[in-house]
């Protein structure tokens, strides 16, 4: 094992152990690779799974196999509209399994995120069976302050530029907390446990993913 996946394997085991005392079940991942195949056996043939807007889904594979799979989808890539893609995020929060991925997790173990229109945080917190949250190892970060400059200062801008928004962020590279129509930044959530113990599950991979 090299320096950097030893040091990422320290870093998981504590994080796991974190979560564990929320109430949150911590897998660790060395590489994307290893992902889909735990999947395969995680997730009943015939469940309904949805997700949210996520890089990590895409850049791990985890998306398509999800849309090739033996599964019932909630997919809000589909909507035509605004209210199909409405009617699609309230469809998800009957969804056996739930993915996301998540803005940053700190070291004691919250998961930190901003969202638009809320529809990602909300299932998150309350609706589908399962939630499975995926994130690189480069999402952790030592504390809340961290996490939410990670946030404003890296992750929304970039996610603003990914979705074509014409926010302040887009052109000055970090959070000016405006207020215009195409803002990302809506809600702020930090989910410190699990009410329901299991329920979510993060699925840390030792490789940098997402934004």
């Amino acid at each position: 094992m090299d320096v950097k996946n030893r040091y990422n394997s320290v870093i998981a085991e504590k994080l796991i152990c974190n979560f564990k005392q929320r109430g949150i079940e911590g897998y660790y991942f060395e590489n994307s690779n290893s992902l889909i195949p735990f999947l395969k056996d995680l997730i009943p043939a015939g469940s309904l799974v949805s997700w949210g807007g996520s890089v990590t889904l895409k850049d791990t594979g985890v998306l398509e196999f999800l849309k090739k799979g033996n599964y019932k989808t909630v997919d809000r890539d589909t909507a035509e509209t605004p209210e199909k893609l409405l009617q699609l995020n309230i469809n998800a929060f009957s969804a056996d399994y739930y993915f996301t991925g998540t803005n940053a997790i700190t070291m004691d173990g919250k998961l930190v995120n901003i969202d638009g229109r809320g529809n990602r945080i909300a299932a998150m917190s309350y609706g589908p069976k399962n939630v499975i949250v995926v994130s690189g190892i480069n999402k952790v970060v030592p504390d809340e302050e961290e996490a939410l400059s990670r946030i404003k200062n890296y992750a929304a801008p970039l996610n603003a530029m990914r979705l074509s928004k014409e926010t302040p962020c887009v052109s000055s590279g970090k959070c000016e907390c405006c207020f215009e129509p195409g803002c990302i930044c809506s809600y702020t959530v930090i989910t410190r446990r699990s009410h329901t113990p299991g329920r979510l599950k993060v699925f840390l991979v030792g490789e940098t993913l997402g934004y």
